[in-house]
């Protein structure tokens, strides 16, 4: 069994910041928390983004979680039918972002949807 609660995913490109769209990320910070604590992060370099590449590829490395700025409507339902919970609009250090998440403040803000709605 792992030794964490929660495997949270951020897409980055420089180790810091939250990715804005997830599919252009050079890498991807996984962070473990047990008991709300966070034990450990380790980055993983992506395969190469074609439509439902990355999903597979979070679920394969055992997040619980992703937190981005945005992503589509099929990434999205990629995610949630690997019980993945999915977090958008995130902006700011992934520090920040995993600690409101771990905290339980952190809620998705942002929308898959392209479009206005009147």
């Amino acid at each position: 069994m792992e030794d964490f609660d929660m495997r949270v995913a951020f897409p980055t490109n420089d180790r810091n910041q939250v990715e804005e769209h997830f599919g252009h990320a050079k890498e991807f910070a996984f962070a473990n928390v047990k008991e709300g604590k966070i034990l450990s992060t380790e980055y993983l370099t992506p395969p190469p983004h074609e439509p439902g590449v990355i999903p597979k590829f979070v679920g394969e490395n055992g997040a619980t979680a992703i937190i981005t700025g945005g992503m589509g409507g099929m990434a999205v339902n990629l995610f949630k039918e690997q019980n993945i919970e999915v977090i958008l609009g995130a902006k700011g250090t992934i520090d920040e972002m995993l600690k409101t998440y771990v905290g339980g403040d952190l809620a998705s803000t942002g929308s898959v949807c392209e479009h206005t709605h009147h």
